[in-house]
């Protein structure tokens, strides 16, 4: 994330209409979602090998690695879950751990298979579980939820747009919004950077980037792309106003129409040697300063 060049004035709000809802939905909540675990026992379930799902037919199960993804997933009920797997080293601590019962179809399996299926250099802790995608929500949906919001203008590395995830589940962000093309589906790597953070934040995918931009705004939500060559970002301005924050890609930065379709652009303040900041810690910057004056 480049530095900010200027200290420009900042724009001043409109006055758009307020169209928020007065509910707030549950975290993650997912309304009509089936039970999350689906206990098949009539027939052992085909093996999946692989890292997990990376790519491809959306919509796919892939498996989860490692105590904390596994354990958010399976506390999560609207995650189905095909398979957990546990070596008999790590089963008893996982147990203490779960808040809900370990479903009944859990496995108790051996390194060597965990590596087998997940990889060799899959960090896994004794711990996978397979599991199917979370259902798509709704913008409208997400925008009910409290918080910031984060808009990825094609942020396409996994494992950046996980560790964006952890960011805002730690400082309470609404929800994720990201164009459907040049984003990674959920999978693997992604699940594994967000360290549960899947569970709680939901990604939403959207076709069109500026037209729900357009949307925030009509829902009197301030967006503001970081980037350079704008304000420096101050959160005590906004005097409390709802805001967006929107990233631009880990090369190129935000695309022209993606700017223009912002309310202000800004930059976090970095008084230091270092022009510009990886993605994922320009999220959690911007999150940390919109949060600590709001």
């Amino acid at each position: 994330m480049p530095k900010p060049r200027s200290s420009a004035p900042r724009p001043q709000p409109s006055s758009r209409p307020q169209q928020r809802r007065s509910e707030r939905a549950a975290p993650h909540e997912h309304p009509g979602q089936p039970s999350a675990t689906r206990n098949e026992g009539q027939r052992a379930p085909r093996e999946h090998r692989g890292r997990g799902r990376q790519g491809g037919k959306p919509g796919g199960p892939y498996w989860l690695a490692g105590v904390h993804a596994v354990q958010a997933a399976l506390e999560n009920p609207a995650r189905t879950i095909l398979r957990v797997l546990l070596t008999a080293e790590a089963r008893p601590d996982f147990i203490e751990r779960l808040s809900t019962p370990l479903p009944a179809l859990a496995e108790t399996t051996d390194r060597a298979h965990l590596a087998a299926l997940l990889g060799a250099e899959t960090v896994h802790q004794g711990v996978a579980a397979l599991v199917e995608p979370l259902e798509a929500m709704d913008l409208e949906d997400a925008l009910e939820r409290p918080g910031p919001i984060l808009v990825l203008d094609q942020v396409t590395d996994p494992r950046n747009v996980g560790a964006i995830l952890r960011s805002a589940a730690a400082f309470g962000a609404a929800c994720i919004v990201m164009q459907d093309r040049h984003a990674p589906d959920e999978g693997a790597a992604l699940a594994k950077a967000a360290s549960g953070a899947l569970e709680i934040v939901p990604l939403i995918r959207v076709v069109n980037l500026a037209r729900s931009l357009e949307t925030l705004k009509r829902q009197d939500i301030w967006t503001i792309g970081l980037d350079a060559g704008g304000s420096r970002l101050n959160g005590s301005s906004l005097g409390g106003r709802r805001a967006a924050l929107v990233l631009g890609s880990e090369g190129d930065g935000l695309r022209r129409l993606t700017r223009e379709a912002c309310d202000e652009i800004a930059g976090v303040y970095m008084p230091g040697h270092m022009e510009s900041l990886n993605v994922s810690v320009a999220a959690a910057v911007g999150l940390y300063e919109l949060i600590r004056t709001n």
